[in-house]
């Protein structure tokens, strides 16, 4: 009776164990940020175990426009489990002091629907953890609005472009479908 109550429980600790259960959540998404002009937080970890495209962005620059590509890069690559993350930054003076108005050139003037997080540094000063955790793995800070990281499937960095690489470049594509991997970039052939 006791080697029954002991293979239960044993089957019980694997069951909770972190191991059993979904992906475990890489160092670049453990952390909860508030949604871009919403009181709603949002667990990055939801995250784990897809290819991310991360994207510091601002609502004045001469990039800004790029919000429509990646828009489209979205929403053609998403049922392969992309995900596209937009961090406005005023870093290089070019965001809106109102996170209502960098709402409203993202979601009104852009339409996006990607994920966009609330306003935070990402090159100097109280970095925020996502790009802290990328300068960790050897990626440069971003030097200007819209430079661009492809992480992989485990959180780590994959590639990085500058503000001047658009979405629809064939590099950063490619790095992309890298990200995305070999059996997923296969099935969409």
């Amino acid at each position: 009776m006791s080697i029954g109550f002991l293979g239960a429980a044993m089957a019980i600790a694997l069951l909770a164990s972190p191991a059993a259960g979904a992906t475990s959540c890489p160092a670049l998404l453990n952390d909860t940020q508030q949604r871009l002009h919403s009181s709603e937080q949002i667990e990055l970890c939801q995250f784990a175990g897809r290819p991310l495209l991360i994207v510091n962005t601002a609502s004045y620059c001469g990039f800004t426009g790029q919000f429509e590509g990646l828009e489209a890069l979205w929403q053609e690559l998403r049922d392969d489990d992309l995900v596209v993350l937009g961090f406005p930054s005023n870093d290089f003076r070019q965001e809106a002091d109102d996170e209502a108005v960098t709402a409203e050139v993202c979601y009104v003037n852009y339409g996006v629907s990607f994920t966009m997080l609330a306003p935070s540094a990402v090159s100097s000063g109280s970095v925020n953890p996502v790009f802290a955790e990328l300068a960790r793995q050897g990626a440069t800070p971003p030097r200007w609005n819209f430079h661009k990281y492809v992480v992989d499937r485990d959180g780590r960095l994959v590639a990085e472009f500058g503000s001047r690489t658009t979405p629809d470049d064939p590099a950063l594509r490619s790095a992309i479908h890298e990200a995305i991997g070999p059996a997923q970039a296969a099935a969409d052939e």
